[in-house]
């Protein structure tokens, strides 16, 4: 069907926008941001937004969470006759100046959170290397995805407070193509298996420059899949030797009883042109369980779900110190981090799991990775 992006130059294919190069069911496209003051990191916000072609759906998060406590509020609707307005119930996004500038929209509704909060970078953003994976001859994963770091400034409205947003720290990511199935549920089985495995996917935001690390092991040194990058100021060229090679790690948990909570680490890491330099990273007390942005799935709704033609919606407040609920989050979070990178102290995210049988890190393997 047309639509008014039509009307712009950049087709790919001999047909209209809204339609795709295949009919996998798992083919999606999914915007991403999270935001924190720094260098406190004492509140953070998750947003996404997720497109399904070829299951008709467009569905949407938004979240907040503190020590200790997070809110969440997840809608959906059927993507056509309206499938490239980036609009679901009262949340919307838009962008203003690609690369540049995002607005992030989302209305009074019953579950108490709004905003109205403006992201903005002249950092380069980063392309990470193609994900592509196959299973018994089929393939399971095609995806491309690249990240920007940047500021937000605006206002946030969550449990009866306003907060004033000036000058956040936060990245944002763009990811589309084929995406493995995540199943981690426990409501709605099979869940997905994990072999054993460690992976960790970190940001981090200095003065005039980020770091983005992203890496998977399936055993200590054995990795599946590795990509990084420094990134300067968008007007600067970019140079291959800023390309991560190489990361070993040593990682320091907390003493959690309901699931693997990283406390300290230290990358080593190694660039393209031969520089090597370590940088340690210590985790702050907020992380957003995206089990909230239904990240494996909730209560029986998966990403791409049909949940009917009409604006539909869910929201929920955690207690995080409820072992029944950590239950329900498991691990995969986006928790905020300070990082030293030799006289630099900058701010991000950080994201990871160790799956059992990994030959590192025992001591948190008793929980889910994912």
């Amino acid at each position: 069907m047309l639509s008014p992006q039509d009307d712009l130059i950049g087709h790919q294919l001999p047909t209209t926008f809204d339609q795709i190069d295949n009919s996998d069911p798992a083919w999606m496209e999914r915007l991403w941001y999270t935001g924190h003051p720094a260098p406190g990191g004492e509140v953070m916000f998750d947003i996404g937004l997720g497109y399904h072609p070829n299951r008709n759906v467009m569905d949407a998060f938004a979240g907040v969470a503190v020590a200790g406590r997070q809110w969440n509020v997840r809608f959906s609707r059927r993507l056509r006759p309206d499938p490239l307005t980036t609009t679901v119930g009262p949340l919307s996004i838009q962008v203003i100046k690609g690369l540049r500038h995002h607005r992030l929209v989302l209305v009074d509704n019953p579950s108490g959170l709004s905003f109205e909060i403006d992201f903005e970078s002249d950092l380069a953003a980063h392309e990470e290397k193609a994900h592509q994976r196959r299973r018994d001859g089929r393939v399971t994963e095609n995806m491309a995805r690249a990240q920007q770091l940047g500021r937000y400034r605006g206002w946030l409205r969550f449990d009866g407070r306003r907060l004033e947003i000036e000058g956040w720290l936060g990245q944002r990511d763009h990811s589309w193509g084929v995406r493995s199935e995540m199943r981690t549920d426990e409501t709605a089985p099979p869940l997905t298996f994990y072999p054993p495995f460690f992976y960790c996917w970190t940001t981090a935001q200095f003065r005039d420059r980020g770091l983005h690390v992203f890496f998977k092991e399936r055993a200590p040194g054995d990795k599946i899949y590795l990509s990084g990058e420094e990134v300067f100021a968008a007007s600067e060229r970019v140079s291959s030797r800023h390309q991560l090679v190489d990361v070993r790690h040593e990682v320091q948990w907390q003493d959690d009883p309901h699931g693997q909570s990283l406390k300290e680490a230290v990358f080593h890491l190694r660039f393209a042109d031969g520089r090597e330099r370590p940088i340690h990273i210590r985790t702050l007390p907020t992380r957003y369980f995206l089990k909230g942005g239904l990240y494996g799935g909730l209560n029986g709704w998966f990403h791409g779900d049909d949940k009917g033609k009409a604006p539909y919606t869910e929201h929920e407040s955690w207690d995080l110190s409820d072992p029944s609920i950590r239950r329900v989050t498991r691990t995969l979070a986006d928790q905020v981090i300070e990082v030293r990178d030799g006289d630099d102290i900058g701010w991000g995210i950080i994201e990871y799991g160790v799956g059992k049988g990994y030959a590192l890190y025992p001591e948190v393997q008793g929980h889910p990775p994912i």
